[in-house]
């Protein structure tokens, strides 16, 4: 398994697993039709970097980072994680996360959130609780899950640099 920073050719890869994440509309805020052209500028134009997973030229993840803020917050960044359904609980998003939390101390960040969590996510606020992020806010009936209507959206928090 390798991480490595995404190139314009990945997203030929990347496509099938944002389409897949983002039409089952249970744990991304995106647009559950959302077009090839518009996810290309979420996820690999927007961001300050995407980085791909790949095991033997297949790309089986990726995610983003970014700044969460501009000027007195530009020290915290904000990440989104995907990984294909056919490579799910072989532990690419911990490997995923942990890789963004390293690449993101060496771009200068100090603190990483991840913004709306949906908190019947049971699986990724479990992962993110376990890799040190601590839920800071709770936004009530923020997120409407396909299936179970409207469920609260979390904020997840880390400190990434260490305390002098």
């Amino acid at each position: 398994m390798q991480i490595r920073e995404a190139q314009e050719a990945d997203f030929e890869q990347i496509w099938p697993i944002f389409h897949e994440v983002a039409a089952a509309g249970d744990t991304y805020g995106y647009d559950r039709d959302c077009s090839r052209e518009r996810a290309y500028q979420l996820w690999m134009v927007a961001p300050r970097q995407t980085y791909v997973a790949e095991d033997a030229g297949s790309i089986l993840g990726t995610y983003y980072i970014k700044s969460n803020n501009q000027g007195p917050g530009a020290h915290v960044c904000n990440c989104g994680y995907m990984v294909s359904s056919s490579a799910r609980g072989r532990g690419l998003a911990t490997l995923m996360c942990e890789h963004s939390q390293r690449e993101a101390l060496d771009a200068g960040y100090k603190a990483m959130q991840f913004n709306f969590v949906a908190a019947s996510n049971v699986g990724a606020v479990a992962l993110w609780t376990k890799l040190g992020f601590a839920t800071v806010g709770r936004l009530p009936r923020a997120f409407d899950h396909p299936e179970r209507g409207l469920v609260d959206a979390l904020v997840m928090y880390k400190w990434l640099e260490p305390e002098a």
